[in-house]
């Protein structure tokens, strides 16, 4: 990562950008989820996203590998790539939310009702979602401070928000791909 000095650096204009995008993308994201498009079908996105959080989390391993073996250029640019993955996947993810209607986990019929066999499965697949939601809010601060202690050669800050973020970001990207696959057989 480049190592910049503190005044080469507007650290607090960052600071600020970092704290304003951690709010403005959930309230963006939830105000867009009040707005359906009609006649656009984009019914090809969830597994198209679903892979992106694959990638992601498979890139965030090795991210861990290349610092942990002293590689800092390679680990800089899996980040990176992480970073613009996790951003298409936030815009094929409200894409596809803004031009399709809700689906219902365990509504086989389509009719609005959850089928009776689903039985208590249907709990594991709330808490996943729920957690997966949840934590994808609070890692947008986290990986965004992290990546700016890095910028700023503040390793040590960078360290210490690493060891949060990380196991956040990866949790969001695995229940990302699992939360997919539990839902896909009620797609319409």
């Amino acid at each position: 990562m480049n190592t910049m000095s503190n005044n080469n650096l507007p650290s607090s204009k960052y600071r600020k950008l970092v704290v304003a995008v951690s709010i403005i993308i959930p309230i963006a994201v939830a105000a867009l989820f009040g707005i359906k498009v009609e006649g656009v079908d984009l019914s090809f996105l969830p597994p198209f996203y679903a892979s992106l959080n694959g990638i992601t989390a498979v890139l965030l391993i090795l991210a861990l590998v290349f610092i942990k073996s002293g590689n800092m250029k390679l680990h800089q640019r899996t980040i990176q790539v992480c970073l613009g993955i996790s951003l298409l996947f936030l815009v094929c993810y409200v894409a596809y939310h803004m031009t399709s209607d809700t689906t219902l986990y365990g509504d086989m019929n389509h009719d609005g009702i959850v089928d009776a066999n689903v039985g208590s499965v249907k709990y594991l697949y709330y808490f996943i979602l729920a957690s997966h939601i949840l934590l994808s809010i609070a890692v947008i601060p986290l990986v965004l401070f992290t990546y700016l202690f890095a910028l700023e050669g503040n390793y040590v800050k960078h360290k210490k928000y690493t060891r949060l973020a990380f196991p956040i970001w990866l949790y969001v990207a695995v229940t990302g791909v699992v939360v997919y696959w539990m839902i896909s057989p009620y797609y319409v």
